[in-house]
């Protein structure tokens, strides 16, 4: 990584200050360097929030909204608006200011808290100098920007709760922290990745404030069947994740004629008891966000992008593209409004009036709603499976989608997981498996959507609740598996919050992100077990060949993965070259011959199935 960059908008290699693949994400040079002045600039004043909490000071909530919203404007295909972004910057250059005079010192304070620029000509050669590369050195370069694509995505969860009007003073003060403690110098690697989980520990409390935020607002989400079919009446189409902008566009829609549907992350929206009145919220149109180009072409109505994800538009629907928030497209229209304040979506409901209603691209029905409290609610049926032994594992398959053919890999590994085996999802990476047809065990769905990536906060508390109705030490003893697709940095920050609560052994793909310097990927290796995916095959081995009803660990001789030691070698004494030769050297020790073939083949990292098909064959050609 010494001459190149992971770009964070579409994964590939970019230059100092964007994509140079604008082709693929669409995020041009110049935007991505107004970004990283932007993010420079929100750096800046953190620090200066910082001083003046550390002398006592309180922050105007304003300007944690500002710093906040500057974060989540920079976050995946979220603002491709140059001037958008340049205003912010402005404007946080001018909030700066008005701090700094509140500061008994400035002595301490980092560049960025003191640079000021009224010409907007010379942002262009700063955003240069602050790039990501601006940080020589590769592993303190990986550990800030894994910090700051944490703190993007801590952002997106302070920003929607804010919109309800909540907010969480010490996660503003962690966040404004941690980002000015990006530009100190003297912090050791040792700080760093100390930083990293601590920021994983805010990254659950900004989790657990929205998911009050929006439970308190809306209700707890409950199980809820969605139409992916279309009516007859114009419509508009919402995307993203920004629930109080669903819940005024649905008032101001309501008697118009227009039906609303949603696409993507916002299909959870149908889940919370407070939308379901609304007869004209008829249903989920599409999929992914990737597939935005072909999907919004067929819709014929307005859409409205309430967050991340934007696809560069097509000519040929970009009229009927709005924005909102922090989302943002040169040429589409935006419609304008502040925490507390009501939007006027008067525009796009008459552009809506006018358009034919949408094209019917697939029908039937999708099952969603289980986040914690309707799983907690169903705690004792699913506990009861679990002890029966009619469901043997859960896997947690949340994340992102994304365009590379390589994603398939989690529509294939869905299909091929034992029957006895539940999904636990969130995020858009459930389209890759959420219409196949899995069926259930015993009246649970084998797929268990808790909702938006925003959502990812309910595994972890049906995780911590089935660790304690198990009465389970630690967390990783649970018959759960995490096979994380991640994208952007909401998918970061769910990693972060793992790490911090215990979770070990995550594995994540397509590849494990590119912005891991060697050495620091080699730490979350050695310390957590972070592994990338493998081939489907690979994996469901890998994953799931220690259950006892694996035929593949059968064998006519009798021996199977249960076999004890002791009895394999009273039975069939030859076999001990066998064993020795794949590293089993302490035979003749009471305590290993009581160990079984399975759990011996991992203490010596063996796969079981090739000492099984070794044995078989020794047997059946030796009796």
């Amino acid at each position: 990584m010494e001459n190149k960059m992971f770009c964070y908008q579409c994964q590939e290699t970019a230059g100092n200050t964007g994509c140079t693949q604008s082709g693929v994400c669409g995020k041009k040079p110049e935007v991505a360097a107004m970004q990283d002045l932007l993010i420079f600039v929100s750096k800046g004043i953190s620090a200066v929030t910082t001083c003046l909490r550390n002398e006592g000071k309180k922050i105007d909530p304003a300007i944690n909204h500002l710093i906040t919203l500057n974060l989540f404007t920079t976050i995946t295909n979220a603002n491709f608006d140059e001037e958008a972004i340049v205003a912010r910057i402005f404007d946080t250059l001018n909030a700066k200011k008005e701090l700094l005079v509140q500061l008994s010192n400035t002595a301490s304070l980092p560049e960025a808290a003191l640079w000021d620029e009224t010409a907007r000509v010379n942002f262009s050669s700063k955003a240069a100098e602050v790039g990501v590369l601006s940080t020589k050195d590769e592993d303190v370069r990986s550990l800030r920007e894994l910090i700051t694509y944490g703190l993007k995505g801590l952002s997106a969860y302070s920003k929607h709760a804010n919109a309800l009007l909540k907010d969480d003073e010490d996660v503003d003060a962690f966040l404004q922290s941690a980002l000015a403690k990006t530009l100190d110098d003297s912090l050791s690697l040792n700080d760093l990745v100390a930083l990293t989980l601590e920021t994983g520990k805010y990254g659950v409390n900004g989790m657990a404030l929205l998911d009050n935020a929006n439970t308190t607002t809306y209700g707890n989400p409950e199980i809820t069947t969605v139409k992916i079919g279309v009516g007859n009446r114009p419509g508009i189409l919402v995307s993203g994740h920004d629930l109080r902008d669903m819940e005024m566009l649905l008032k101001q829609t309501e008697g118009t004629g227009v039906d609303i549907y949603t696409h993507s992350e916002m299909l959870p929206a149908h889940y919370y008891p407070a939308f379901k009145k609304y007869n004209h919220f008829v249903g989920n149109y599409g999929n992914a966000w990737w597939k935005q180009k072909e999907e919004f072409e067929t819709f014929n109505g307005p859409i409205l992008m309430t967050t991340n994800c934007i696809v560069p538009p097509k000519e040929s629907y970009k009229d009927r593209l709005y924005t909102t928030g922090a989302a943002g497209f040169p040429g589409c229209k935006h419609i304008a409004g502040e925490i507390g304040e009501e939007k006027d979506f008067s525009a796009i409901i008459e552009h809506a009036k006018k358009c034919a209603a949408p094209t019917e691209i697939e029908s039937g029905e999708i099952v969603g709603g289980f986040a914690h409290n309707q799983v907690l609610a169903l705690a004792d049926t699913v506990v009861g499976a679990v002890k029966s032994g009619a469901i043997k594992k859960f896997v947690v398959m949340a994340g992102c989608d994304g365009r590379a053919k390589s994603r398939n890999y989690y529509t294939d590994f869905a299909s091929a997981l034992p029957k006895d085996t539940v999904i636990l999802t969130a995020g858009c990476a459930k389209y890759r498996y959420n219409k196949l047809d899995l069926g259930d065990i015993g009246g649970i769905p084998r797929v268990l959507d808790a909702g938006q990536c925003n959502d990812s906060y309910s595994l972890a508390v049906i995780a911590l609740k089935l660790k304690e109705v198990f009465d389970l030490d630690d967390i990783n003893e649970l018959p759960i598996v995490y096979n994380i697709a991640w994208y952007e940095q909401k998918a970061v920050i769910v990693l972060l919050a793992l790490l911090y609560l215990g979770v070990k052994d995550i594995h994540l793909g397509p590849t494990l992100p590119g912005f891991l310097s060697a050495n620091v990927a080699k730490v979350l290796v050695e310390n957590f077990g972070i592994a990338p995916i493998g081939t489907v095959e690979d994996d469901i081995k890998l994953f799931f060949d220690e259950e006892e009803n694996d035929d593949s660990r059968v064998s006519v001789s009798g021996i199977t993965a249960d076999s004890l030691i002791g009895d394999i070698l009273l039975q069939y004494p030859d076999t001990a070259p066998i064993l020795m030769s794949c590293g089993m050297h302490c035979l003749g020790c009471p305590s290993s011959q009581m160990e079984s073939l399975a759990d011996a083949c991992m203490v010596h990292g063996i796969d079981v199935n090739i000492v099984l098909n070794q044995l078989n064959a020794f047997v059946t050609q030796n009796n």
